[in-house]
Parts: C-alpha cells; structure tokens; sequence
C-alpha cells in the first residue's frame, strides 16, 4: 500500500504500464517467527538493504530516475519474504551470477544476513527473479505444524 501526501508538490503520474521502476526487497521470514525480531527491527532491516542499494548505484539511470523529486511520490517497492539466510544468500548469488544489481544486507554487530534490495529496475527485467518469493505478510503468526520457520 502506498501512501502519498496530498500537499506533495510532485505531479501524479500519467504512466499506465505494468513496466514502471520497482525496488525488490526480500526479508527473512524466520527472523521474526524463529527469532523473534521486533517489527522495528525488521523493518529497519528492509530500510538498510533499501537505502544500500540505492546509495550502491546512484549513478544508473533508472536509480536516478527512480530517485528524481519527480518521481518521488510514485516510487515502487515490493516487499518480499524467504524462508531464511541460506535461502536469500542463494538467491543473492542467483542475481550477482546473473549481474542483477542488489545490496545484501549484513546487520551488524551480530552478523546476521538479513535482507536484500535491488537497486531500481523495470519489472520486466527482475520481476522473475522473485516469483517464488511470497508477498511479506505475518512474519510474526504461529508457524504451522511442520514449518520449522
């Protein structure tokens, strides 16, 4: 869900493509459930991986576009879940393997593998990438018998 100030002097968009700029963010479900991070934890965590990889490739066109006070009220990011480290580090190297530009978020001190960002891409570029990746939802529920995350 997006949430736009009303009184942004940013003009709404007049693009109707499913092709737009989206940032791609994927959390580890089991650091809520298993863990037991706070959601403010959690949600800092989306937020470094985010910001890295915005910072990372600031000199791309489409971080650029995606980043223009123009375009500011309309950015885009999906917020994804996986099951746990050693799944977002394979998927890390899946993209790195496939040059898809991205930060891996290591929060530190602990040195724990949390997150990871894309930098901004067309959907039509990344979006398959991610299509084992479930929507992020109730990271703290009950896990289900037989669901160790």
């Amino acid at each position: 869900m997006r949430r736009v100030d009303a009184s942004a002097s940013a003009p709404a968009s007049t693009k109707t493509t499913d092709d737009e700029l989206y940032q791609f963010i994927v959390l580890r479900k089991d650091l809520g459930r298993a863990l037991r991070w706070p959601l403010g934890a959690l949600a800092a965590q989306c937020a470094h991986a985010a910001v890295s990889a915005v910072w990372t490739y600031a000199d791309r066109e489409d971080t650029r576009e995606y980043c223009s006070k123009e375009n500011m009220a309309n950015m885009r990011k999906v917020v994804l879940e996986i099951k746990n480290e050693s799944q977002l580090t394979a998927l890390s190297e899946k993209l790195k393997g496939d040059g898809i530009e991205h930060a891996l978020w290591r929060e530190q001190p602990e040195d724990v593998v949390t997150c990871l960002a894309t930098r901004p891409y067309r959907r039509s570029v990344v979006g398959g990438y991610f299509k084992k990746c479930n929507l992020a939802k109730d990271v703290f529920g009950a896990a289900k018998e037989g669901d160790s995350s």
